[in-house]
């Protein structure tokens, strides 16, 4: 039997940077899982969209979300493309995850070391958005053995200026998968600051975030397979 085809959908960008990583993510996923139909596509921006995409596919589908929080997307977009297929699941986003913190931790490795951190992560009104960022804190925290406080980008408080004004001494971990919009806006927002590169950062595809995609797709597969 054949398995289920992985499909992998990401928000989306404008920035021809951050849509190469994401695609480099996806191909690096599918050299991985030679056996498994890999398929790409998003939930704006970018084309094919994953409403479109998913009644094309034949046979069994496990999206998987390349977003690094639960959220409107997720819970709205995903899990409603997939209730029209029986036979189509929807596996956990990506974050957050140990294996996300390791990457996080290796991008602070090349700043200071004694400084604080400060996380910088998208933000969403989604209370379940909120959660995921407070446990991705939470599992810094454990990995690097140091504070780490939570600043949003968007939707919610402390904002990034303000994150920075208190504690000014601070490197500030960017909590993003790729490059877009909401890296932009950290780099005008931290001027002169010290600010680590997104996940995806234009060199190679760090293997621990093949794994986690690959971990999902494992998982969500499992229960159409059972």
């Amino acid at each position: 039997m054949s398995r289920p085809t992985l499909l992998a959908v990401s928000h989306g960008t404008s920035d021809a940077e951050g849509a190469r990583t994401i695609a480099a993510l996806v191909d690096e996923v599918q050299r991985v899982l030679p056996d498994v139909p890999v398929r790409a596509a998003f939930v704006d921006v970018q084309q094919p969209d994953a409403a479109d995409l998913v009644p094309e596919i034949e046979g069994p589908v496990v999206i998987v979300p390349l977003l690094l929080s639960s959220g409107f997307h997720v819970h709205h977009d995903l899990h409603g493309i997939a209730a029209k297929r029986a036979d189509a699941v929807v596996a956990d986003p990506m974050g957050p995850d140990p294996l996300l913190a390791e990457v996080l931790a290796e991008r602070l490795g090349e700043l200071d070391q004694d400084a604080p951190v400060i996380l910088a992560v998208a933000g969403s009104r989604d209370p379940r958005s909120l959660t995921d960022a407070e446990g991705m804190a939470a599992l810094l925290t454990e990995r690097l053995r140091r504070p780490v406080e939570l600043s949003y980008l968007a939707a919610r408080q402390p904002d990034l200026p303000t994150s920075l004004a208190e504690h000014p001494d601070a490197v500030v971990s960017i909590y993003l998968l790729a490059r877009g919009f909401f890296f932009d806006l950290a780099v005008r927002q931290a001027p002169g600051r010290a600010l680590t590169l997104p996940l995806l950062d234009g060199g190679p595809v760090p293997r621990p975030l093949v794994d986690l995609v690959v971990a999902r797709y494992r998982d969500a597969a499992a229960r159409i397979e059972a």
